[in-house]
């Protein structure tokens, strides 16, 4: 009978840390701040490159307005990022490290959408775009080629900010 407790409450234990947001131990690339339930550093949530590469993403061969040709992009999933933290706002504010910013309704993380961290299978320098950059599913839906999405991909990303 002992043993079944200390099973149990071991198996609690571990199942209360697979919640946790562990603490990046690389060097910080996104901050994800507001509406968010999971935090690990005050009430902000912080990612390392391992971090964003150890969650669910893809890769998708595309051509871009900003690339030449086609080129593959890998990263996580944005919904997964947004899950981690425990998001629950209807928008997101993606800043770049230079300031800029753009508007994209959270929405549209139920798309395809991802973090990309590489670009032809290397991580994404600031130089090329890095180190992380919103990309949408071009490669699956033709529709998504426009404009509007355009403007909602930003790079250089250094912060979402979730706002309800």
């Amino acid at each position: 009978m002992k043993s079944i407790l200390v099973a149990l409450l071991a198996s609690a234990l571990t199942a209360t840390a697979a919640l946790a947001l562990d603490a990046p131990t690389g060097p910080v690339v996104l901050t994800v701040k507001g509406s968010i339930s999971n935090t690990n550093a005050g009430d902000t949530a912080q990612f390392d490159l391992a971090m964003l590469e150890a969650l669910k993403g893809r890769k998708g061969e595309m051509e871009t307005p900003w690339t030449e040709g086609k080129v593959t992009f890998e990263g996580p999933f944005l919904r997964e990022v947004l899950s981690a933290v425990g998001a629950t706002g209807a928008n997101l504010k993606v800043r770049a490290l230079n300031d800029y910013a753009a508007e994209v309704p959270a929405e549209d993380a139920k798309l395809e959408t991802i973090l990309a961290t590489k670009l032809d299978g290397k991580p994404m320098s600031v130089r090329d775009k890095g180190p992380l950059m919103l990309v949408y599913p071009f490669d699956l839906d033709a529709d998504l080629y426009n404009e509007k999405y355009f403007s909602r991909s930003v790079w250089q990303i250094k912060e979402i900010e979730v706002i309800k």
